[in-house]
């Protein structure tokens, strides 16, 4: 996951300002030192660490900040500022045109990410109640129209293509088919290439000339690194972008990318890509994202991700069978599903403040949700709903339905078993209390997640 090695490393240069019960200027140096040394290692360009670390320690050797009952808190706090401020300060949305449709253009290097990407935020938006469509004007890449209409219809929004004609034209018949049409949104998926070239950028900027778009998107592969700070600078000089999408922040990646291109580029960071999913999209909050680096955690993300993963109608009707001991192998199953709809759950449960660190060294296989699912649709719809009926000859026929062993079914079943009592335990009087005492008492135990 992304910033962690940057997490660790400030997480110790923090450490050693908590031990101390006051704090020098020698002291407040020596750990913006090592501040700096940590985001040079992920990766952010150095004049920007240089001048974060700059700012941080003229701040922090204040009088207010050295003479305060909790210096090192202080420090801390300062750091987060600025770590927001570096990133932008507030949330960037994208632009709304006065008179629909607001026209989008996605633009970026061949492999970026940038055909999937016009599809998820397309679905974001239709999410929240818009009409998007998405445009196919790359007519270069081989298969590059056939995959925007994959995505597209895996994501339900219409495509617009006309073949291999002028990218001018294809855009300008795009717009008129949505003004007609009502659509409100239009994302013109453009060319790329592997490198930046004066062909390319002549393309784009006659694209921008005569359509005239709203916004344009520049998408920015994280795990690039500085390289992704050098193509966002290009392309802002070349074409005048609006604003980043940065793609595969849930991978092997330092983060530097995300930490320097705004300061660099000067434009904002509006979208982040976390996942292969097509719902693995999120807007792109600094505050937020400076919470995470300093591992504390990310709750206002984490709720909105279950307010789209979590179906409330569901949520209802499981309170009411939990309170009446009903539960089930459908509502096991359902769960997961819910569960697995927001995403890496490594990832979602690293948001909660405190618990990134406790599931450093917690390997969590993905791949026994698909067994323990595998082994509940192997079950007739009486025996989802009835499992004491589930004796050794149907356990054996579910064993070789789900291509598991006999042992895998009975690890299903004494997981719904034990899901039961414990339940049981809180649909009485006082059952809050008892779960609170319990999760307060296996806090400390990553395994309890």
């Amino acid at each position: 996951m992304a910033f962690e090695g940057l997490s660790d490393k400030l997480e110790a240069a923090f450490k050693k300002l908590r031990s101390k019960g006051s704090l020098t200027e020698a002291d407040v140096r020596e750990a913006m030192r090592e501040v700096r040394l940590a985001l040079l290692e992920a990766d952010v360009n150095y004049k920007v660490a240089k001048e974060f670390t700059t700012t941080v320690t003229e701040r922090a050797i204040g009088a207010q900040v050295m003479e305060s009952l909790t210096p090192s808190q202080m420090v801390i706090k300062i750091v987060n500022e600025e770590l927001v401020e570096l990133m932008g300060g507030t949330r960037s949305r994208l632009t709304i045109a006065p008179h629909p449709p607001t026209v989008v253009m996605m633009v970026g290097l061949q492999g970026s990410g940038k055909t999937t990407h016009c599809a998820k935020i397309a679905l974001m938006l239709k999410n929240q109640g818009n009409r998007p469509l998405l445009v196919a004007c790359d007519i270069y890449r081989p298969a590059a129209i056939k995959q925007l209409q994959v995505v597209g219809e895996q994501a339900g929004v219409q495509v617009f293509e006309m073949g291999t004609t002028d990218p001018v034209i294809i855009a300008k018949e795009a717009i008129k088919l949505a003004k007609d049409q009502g659509y409100d949104y239009v994302f013109l998926d453009m060319a790329g290439r592997l490198h930046i070239d004066e062909e390319l950028m002549a393309e784009l900027k006659n694209v921008k000339t005569e359509v005239k778009p709203h916004e344009i998107l520049l998408v920015v592969d994280a795990m690039t690194g500085q390289d992704a700070v050098n193509v966002a600078s290009a392309f802002n000089e070349a074409l005048g972008i609006d604003g980043i999408v940065l793609t595969k922040l849930d991978g092997d990646t330092r983060g530097g990318a995300a930490l320097s291109t705004r300061s660099v580029t000067g434009k904002p960071i509006k979208f982040v890509g976390v996942g292969e999913k097509r719902a693995d999209l999120e807007d792109f909050h600094p505050d937020r994202m400076a919470s995470r680096i300093l591992g504390m955690g990310d709750m206002l993300s984490l709720i909105e991700k279950a307010e789209v993963a979590l179906d409330e109608k569901k949520a209802i009707e499981l309170e009411d069978k939990i309170r009446k001991n009903k539960f089930d192998l459908n509502d096991l199953y359902d769960q997961i599903d819910q569960v697995r709809k927001m995403g890496n759950i490594k990832d979602t449960l690293s948001m909660l403040p405190g618990v990134g660190k406790k599931l450093e060294n917690v390997d969590i296989d993905e791949r026994k949700f698909d067994r323990v699912q595998a082994v509940i649709t192997s079950m007739t719809p009486e025996e989802r709903a009835k499992p004491a009926i589930i004796n050794p000859s149907r356990k054996r026929r579910i064993a070789e339905g789900s291509g598991q062993k006999v042992e895998d079914v009975n690890r299903v079943l004494a997981q719904l078993k034990n899901m039961q009592a414990m339940f049981k335990q809180f649909s009485g009087k006082g059952g809050k209390n008892k779960f609170r005492k319990m999760a307060m008492g296996q806090k400390s135990n990553p395994n309890f997640m």
